[in-house]
């Protein structure tokens, strides 16, 4: 089989999948009116599918600061950070993230997926070691298999699984990264932490933790499962992304180990990438700054969260183990997913569809994404949704 004739079979896998005409993948958006509406096709349709946490993609602040960067500064920077790219804009947010995190420096990067991809293959190399959680996201796996270090998964938040491959390292452990999320993107679970950083110290390995869904969600300024546990100080690298609740795109990583302005002179996605452009720093520093002062929007989202999440438990729908802004209808038969995705589609409420192999376990995913902008009504009429499907879908 050549490389093209590759291709055709992984797009004869996918026809097999879905019906003829189910754009389940990709569907296109063709107007956007607000955080939690939007037009497709001819559908106005109500956001699920889309990590807006704080529902800040309409803020007037960042709207003004990315027109005014516009204005000032051009569309773009034309050039990596390292040749003509590094603006004032760029190491004002690096200094505001590291204040952010009361760590002592961090690096900006041009995309979440970026900050991964550049840390960790700036962090280790051959001979070393990365330890992840086997539910990890491709950003993280990616990076591990560019970085060439030796890569060994634990099942997914098990710390007697991952204790037993720290032991089996023996003296290896100093030079093992521990690689964790926050919170998991398919079904929206935390990382026990506290545990984590407990073998972290005494197998003495060094910690990177993503925050790139818990970022504005989880502790009272937002900083993520490092703020709500209490062990900032515990974890040597956090990284995130600005395309979830700082509604931008690009990345951050952020420590208190020196080392880590000398990633910029040895990680190749930092180097060879052009700088985020001014128009997308200055909304995210507006964003950053709306999410520091944001508890009243976390306690929206956490109250959405929470209905919804109860509501679709209540039901009978499988759901992940804890609620929060991802929730997910866990189900066994990707036909029944794809028939309750297309059907709340029709519904006029747009969630994402999440089949195998990218669901975990070989299941299928009906995935929420809830923010803050929602209202009480609309996460009422979700919920009903749910509910009259699961009767004529699953129980049929």
């Amino acid at each position: 089989m050549n490389l093209l004739e590759k291709l055709d079979a992984a797009a004869a896998a996918r026809k097999a999948m879905l019906p003829e005409g189910v754009g389940a993948f990709g569907i296109p958006i063709e107007e956007v009116y607000s955080a939690t509406e939007a037009r497709i096709g001819k559908r106005r349709v109500l956001l699920l599918g889309t990590n807006n946490y704080l529902g800040l993609t309409f803020a007037p602040e960042c709207i003004q600061a990315a027109h005014k960067a516009l204005d000032e500064e051009g569309t773009g920077t034309t050039g990596s950070r390292m040749a003509n790219g590094s603006y004032y804009g760029h190491r004002a947010l690096e200094r505001e993230f590291a204040d952010f995190y009361d760590c002592g420096s961090g690096i900006v990067f041009t995309t979440g997926y970026q900050a991964n991809l550049g840390t960790i293959s700036g962090l280790v190399g051959r001979g070393d070691t990365v330890l992840i959680d086997g539910d990890s996201h491709a950003s993280i796996f990616d990076g591990c298999i560019l970085s060439g270090a030796e890569i060994i998964r634990f099942k997914h938040n098990d710390m007697a699984d991952m204790e037993k491959r720290l032991r089996r390292l023996g003296d290896r452990t100093e030079t093992t990264l521990i690689i964790v999320e926050g919170i998991y993107s398919m079904l929206g679970d935390q990382a026990p932490l506290a545990d984590i950083v407990e073998l972290k110290n005494k197998y003495r390995c060094t910690l990177l933790l993503d925050e790139a869904h818990s970022l504005g969600v989880l502790g009272e300024t937002g900083q993520g499962l490092v703020e709500k546990t209490g062990l900032q100080k515990e974890v040597d690298f956090i990284t995130g992304t600005f395309s979830k609740s700082l509604c931008s795109i690009g990345g951050f990583c952020v420590s208190n180990h020196p080392q880590l302005d000398q990633l910029r002179y040895v990680s190749h996605p930092y180097i060879f990438t052009a700088s985020p452009s001014p128009a997308t720093i200055a909304s995210t520093r507006a964003a950053l700054q709306l999410l520091r002062e944001g508890s009243h929007l976390r306690r929206q989202l956490w109250k959405n969260c929470t209905q919804l999440y109860n509501r679709l438990a209540e039901i009978g729908y499988q759901v992940g183990p804890e609620p929060g802004p991802v929730i997910a209808a866990i189900l066994d038969n990707p036909k029944q997913a794809l028939q309750i995705w297309q059907r709340l589609l029709e519904k006029n409420i747009y969630v994402n569809l999440i089949l195998p192999p990218a669901a975990p376990d070989g299941k299928s995913l009906v995935r929420c994404s809830v923010n803050a902008a929602h209202t009480t009504e609309q996460m009422t009429y979700v919920g009903d949704s749910f509910a009259n499907l699961y009767h004529e879908i699953l129980q049929s």
